[in-house]
């Protein structure tokens, strides 16, 4: 049993102020994802009220804004000097609010939970963050406490790339929610364009035409070969093994007619050690293995977007800092797993700031009903408060 949130004093960490309050201030600003939603509203007036309640607190913020309307908020306390610096990351858009069951913009609370889109994923780690960092930051403190609230994480993850582009830190913390457990791994994925080439002509002549849909269906059998390959064969110590699937196809003009082509978009999840071109090269074994048996195969192969798998060791600086401060507060030690899903914490390894994630219970994420465990947002704002204090000292 997780223990009381005012189990660890806040004289070590500074007054932490209420972040359920927060958060219902947080979840009724409407900050949809406009490149997943068409004329959402974004993340501009979210990004204004969180600069504005973490400069009243002292802190420094710049706004970055490279596309216009798409602001991510970077807001820094400074340390005396002579310490680590923590980064603190969270997204401050959410997914639409359509289909959601009730009124996704009005917080309400029942039974210890807060229901409201955006309240597991993650404003409520934005806004356990937020009071997180400001009474750390009100305590004497060596160095910077910095906190990057950011723009499109649901989508593309600009914003986390753009605050890259002109912060560092020595560790960062991504407050995703992890049911108050500690994430030091996660899986990676890579896209593929796969298009079986054949040859068109009129349905009525087999002698000319070449079926590429048919073509295809001997280089699926191979996926899912591979697929099941995969998921039996030796895996990550932490996250177990990749996965692959076929996730969509394309073929074909008209039922009279032989298709020149048919195209399989396929996701590859990765974990530490594969890549885009070791998939490549899984791909390649089995169209050629096809090819070298049917002088009629050929195909060509199209590499999409890559994100690389994260991992951080166990016994890390940030990862010892969090365990420590779980430990005091919840009263127990924090299970330590990967995830299967990716996260900005890849980029920001990639950058040269080993993390973690780290946040709150709850459940709903992208779901029609999505719920936060209050108990659990206030522990998770004492870990994270605490953590900053032993961390930026």
């Amino acid at each position: 049993m997780k223990t009381s949130e005012n189990a660890m004093p806040e004289a070590t960490h500074g007054v932490l102020e209420d972040p359920v309050a927060l958060l219902q201030d947080l979840v009724r600003i409407n900050s949809v994802n406009p490149d997943l939603v068409p004329g959402a509203a974004g993340e501009a007036a979210l990004a204004d009220f969180t600069a504005d309640w973490l400069q009243r607190r002292g802190f420094t913020v710049t706004r970055l804004e490279a596309v216009s309307g798409r602001p991510s908020i970077v807001a820094v306390a400074a340390g005396t000097g002579g310490g680590k610096s923590l980064m603190f990351n969270g997204h401050l858009d959410t997914v639409t609010l359509a289909g959601y069951d009730g009124d996704p913009l009005e917080p309400r609370l029942e039974d210890d939970r807060m229901y409201g889109r955006g309240t597991f994923d993650m404003k409520a780690g934005i806004a356990a963050m937020m009071t997180a960092a400001a009474a750390a930051a009100s305590r004497p403190h060596a160095g910077d406490i910095i906190v990057a609230l950011v723009a499109d994480e649901e989508f593309a993850s600009a914003g986390t790339e753009e605050v890259l582009r002109h912060f560092t830190a020595d560790a960062a913390i991504v407050s995703e929610p992890t049911h108050e457990d500690i994430v030091i791994a996660h899986r990676g994925f890579v896209w593929f364009d796969v298009t079986i080439h054949g040859t068109a002509a009129h349905g009525s002549r087999p002698d000319l035409g070449i079926d590429a849909i048919a073509k295809t269906g001997r280089f699926l059998t191979g996926l899912d070969e591979l697929s099941r390959s995969l998921l039996t064969g030796p895996g990550h110590a932490v996250l177990g093994t990749g996965s692959i699937h076929a996730s969509l196809i394309r073929g074909g003009e008209e039922l009279s007619s032989y298709p020149a082509a048919c195209t399989v978009s396929l996701e590859r999840r990765t974990v530490p050690g594969e890549s885009a071109a070791t998939v490549e090269g899984e791909l390649r074994e089995i169209l050629d293995a096809i090819a070298a048996s049917d002088p009629d195969f050929s195909y060509t192969l199209a590499a999409g977007l890559e994100r690389h798998a994260f991992e951080v060791p166990a016994d890390a600086p940030i990862v010892r800092a969090v365990m420590a401060a779980a430990g005091a507060v919840m009263g127990q030690a924090a299970a330590v797993r990967g995830e299967a899903f990716w996260t900005d914490a890849s980029l920001m390894l990639e950058a040269g700031i080993p993390g973690l994630l780290f946040g709150v219970d709850g459940a709903g994420a992208h779901a029609a009903t999505e719920w936060v465990d209050l108990g659990s947002l206030k522990r998770v704002s004492h870990i994270l408060a605490a953590t900053a204090t032993d961390f930026c000292h």
